[in-house]
């Protein structure tokens, strides 16, 4: 649907790479790496979502001609302009794969390419992953929250703009099973669901002929709004005769929708009188300011819910609003690089590299991941990154590589994956870990750690550029 030009990002980026060309130095090999420092929502994970957008973005990322006319005309110099009429990205990338877990600290993904290629999709790169990921990860708590009852994104109305598109996308990895979001659905095969608004009944004379008209209209996928005027005094009994109407006809009511009120009770109260109607087929849908909390709390309750409408506080990842995802320089120019801060945690880590996830001699997580020179295939301790007193040995245990190659010569090496592909394996992942990552209050933290050589060039430089 959106379609990017390579103008989707910041004016510093063409600064620079303006200064990069001038300086004949856009031909220097860069390698940047894409992590983040803490976890959303007080969690103990986050879903890695927006690979696959951004691979395909990065394969048609070009300057069109009003693009360049408006550059021209900002002021950049004219053979720059000229350099620019023939970019595109030839990088490759080292990713994790979409739908695994990630974690503070470590590379979730590592750029390659030329000075310019690699500093003009920075921003892209950013915007997609680390929004995506958000909302990914929260999906992924509701999921937890809702069991087996099904999850809809309700969400695009209150999404900040076109946000709504992605957002669709990252909450079915996260684990919800259909969208409102007509486009969404469309472009991501994404199964779509909708009712009624209120104003919808508000527009008849009665509820009762609103209702009638819906389910003659829509007959094989009749939900009916209950809570416009008095939800068990009116709303239902109308649902109710409908549905009976309905069953008449040899055609069934799908289900009834709460949008306001005690949710638990209310449920509680319809349940009891669908049963009694004879309408037991008919499923209860609630909405209305849902989040993970608030759906634990109703499943708590034992709450007669099949359907969760869940809006605002999905597709704006409310309450953290962004992922504190960064793209750091590793190495340039045949140089490793870092960057030094007064805040220890602040400190990057130089080098190409791999990340290395251990489990023991079951097969079975430990709870760690490792990162490494690239070139390392064996790793026996993993020292903490910011506390020198702190490493932690592995026996009989095995690692597997996370960072493996998904794009070369800006093209990608895999065929596009699917999002129920891409869900299924993070639902695979999200399995491997124990409860105690898992949990909403004071999440066991999952350790992360650097080898002993990167350690080691790490200080070297720390040291060389500190003198």
């Amino acid at each position: 649907m959106h379609h990017f030009t390579a103008t989707y990002t910041d004016l510093y980026q063409i600064n620079m790479a303006q200064v990069y060309f001038q300086q004949g130095k856009h031909k220097h090999e860069a390698v940047f790496d894409y992590f983040f420092r803490k976890l959303p929502y007080q969690g103990g994970y986050a879903v890695f979502a927006g690979l696959e957008t951004l691979l395909e973005i990065l394969e048609e990322f070009r300057f069109s001609q009003d693009d360049l006319d408006f550059l021209s005309d900002y002021g950049l110099d004219p053979e720059f302009i000229n350099y620019l009429k023939e970019f595109k990205f030839q990088g490759t990338i080292y990713s994790a794969q979409e739908g695994d877990l990630v974690f503070p600290t470590r590379p979730v993904l590592q750029l390659e390419a030329n000075m310019i290629e690699a500093q003009l999709v920075e921003t892209i790169l950013l915007n997609t992953l680390n929004f995506q990921t958000l909302i990914a990860t929260k999906a992924s708590r509701i999921k937890k929250s809702s069991g087996d009852q099904q999850l809809i994104d309700f969400g695009m109305r209150r999404a900040q703009g076109s946000g709504a598109y992605h957002a669709s996308r990252a909450a079915f990895i996260g684990g919800f099973e259909a969208t409102s979001n007509v486009v969404a659905g469309k472009d991501f095969e994404i199964p779509i669901s909708g009712t009624m608004a209120h104003s919808f009944i508000q527009s008849y004379d009665d509820e009762l002929t609103a209702f009638r008209d819906f389910a003659k209209s829509h007959p094989k996928n009749t939900i009916l709004l209950i809570d416009t005027y008095d939800t068990l005094k009116s709303g239902l009994p109308n649902a109710i005769k409908v549905g009976k109407e309905m069953k008449a006809r040899g055609e069934a009511l799908k289900g009834i929708r709460l949008d306001s009120g005690d949710l638990s009770y209310l449920a509680k109260k319809c349940r009891k009188t669908l049963d009694e109607a004879g309408l037991n087929h008919v499923k209860i849908a609630v909405s209305n300011q849902l989040d993970e909390y608030v759906i634990r709390s109703l499943k708590d309750q034992n709450g007669p819910i099949d359907v969760f409408g869940v809006g605002t506080n999905l597709v704006i990842g409310k309450p953290d609003a962004a992922l504190d995802g960064v793209y750091k320089l590793a190495f340039a120019n045949d140089k490793p690089r870092i960057k030094l801060s007064e805040n220890l945690a602040k400190l990057t880590l130089p080098h190409k590299k791999q990340v290395y996830r251990i489990r023991n001699d079951k097969g079975e997580l430990i709870g760690a991941d490792a990162i490494t020179l690239r070139e390392e295939t064996e790793i026996d301790q993993m020292n903490h990154p910011f506390d020198r007193s702190k490493s932690l040995q592995f026996v009989n245990c095995s690692a597997e590589p996370l960072l493996s190659k998904v794009m070369e010569n800006g093209k990608r090496l895999q065929p596009t994956k699917s999002l129920i592909e891409i869900r299924n394996y993070s639902e695979k992942r999200l399995s491997e870990l124990t409860e105690e990552f898992l949990r909403f209050e004071n999440p066991h933290i999952y350790k992360i750690g650097i080898s002993d050589r990167l350690l080691e060039e790490r200080e070297l430089l720390r040291n060389h550029y500190k003198n």
